[in-house]
């Protein structure tokens, strides 16, 4: 049953428009450089327009992989496909391995979030609901679905090479957020002890995190989702429109945030304190 008709899912002629559209998300992302505002973590200010951080990460974060599984779930019976091959099912699958992790378990397992503004929410959903629509599309009807137009657009070896890249960027991922956790953690401990001893109006307290890859980097973080989803493109060939979509648009979003905080750390802690640390490209920046 179609959420929207012809929209969610998309028809052929919706979806081809979709995705050339989609195409153009670069131009959205980059405008990140011509404002210092954003909404949301260490510059997160306050709003009457914020939206409490689990609440607002889990409902902006969480459409995408549900609107994936809902392609996956409807698309196939539209177009009379009764299986599909291995690889969309597996590509599928590492799609939402990710999102359960970021949408569901991330925002549950954090210290502490800061509040997201409406504004960040809101562009984030939109995004959520564009990219699940255009690697579902792609998965489940509008892109290889047969073994022979596998052959021609992913060996199995590039394929498996592609899943390697996932999982070695899933996983840097995953400590280095556990690093920044841990560094939260240390923080709330160390406020409640000033509680304790009756301080108030207690002042946040940051520091530079340096260990595993962040002692080399300031935001590994980000570049390690960034191999994940280059893998995912490996292994999707690289003629996949839809994740090599995926894969600019977020350098292209998460690249002006990254510079921002390079600075804001400098201005904080003193060219000193990061010295030796590339930004978020190892080698280059």
């Amino acid at each position: 049953m179609a959420i929207v008709q012809d929209w969610l899912p998309a028809s052929r002629g919706n979806y081809d428009t979709l995705l050339f559209w989609w195409q153009f998300y670069p131009i959205m992302g980059s405008l990140q450089w011509l404002v210092s505002w954003y909404g949301m973590g260490k510059t997160s200010v306050q709003s009457r327009f914020n939206i409490p951080g689990r609440v607002a990460w889990f409902t902006m974060e969480i459409p995408g992989f549900m609107t994936l599984l809902y392609y996956m779930k409807t698309l196939p019976l539209e177009n009379g496909i009764t299986d599909l091959p291995w690889q969309n099912k597996v590509l599928a699958g590492l799609f939402v391995i990710h999102y359960t992790y970021r949408a569901v378990i991330f925002p549950f397992i954090q210290p502490s979030m800061s509040p997201i503004h409406f504004l960040v929410w809101s562009n984030a959903i939109m995004f959520q609901v564009c990219n699940g629509s255009a690697l579902g599309g792609w998965l489940a009807a509008y892109g290889p679905t047969t073994q022979e137009a596998w052959q021609a657009q992913s060996s199995t070896l590039q394929f498996a090479i592609g899943l390697v890249l996932f999982y070695v960027g899933l996983t840097g991922n995953y400590f280095s957020d556990e690093e920044l956790r841990e560094i939260r953690r240390n923080e709330l401990r160390r406020q409640e002890k000033l509680k304790a001893k009756g301080h108030t109006n207690i002042e946040k307290h940051y520091e530079v995190p340096d260990n595993g890859l962040f002692r080399h980097m300031l935001y590994p973080h980000y570049f390690m989702e960034w191999v994940e989803w280059f893998g995912f493109l490996v292994a999707a060939g690289f003629s996949c429109t839809p994740a090599r979509c995926f894969l600019l648009n977020e350098i292209f979003a998460m690249l002006p945030r990254a510079v921002s905080g390079g600075k804001w750390y400098k201005e904080r802690f003193g060219e000193d304190k990061v010295k030796g640390k590339y930004v978020i490209i190892p080698g280059i920046y």
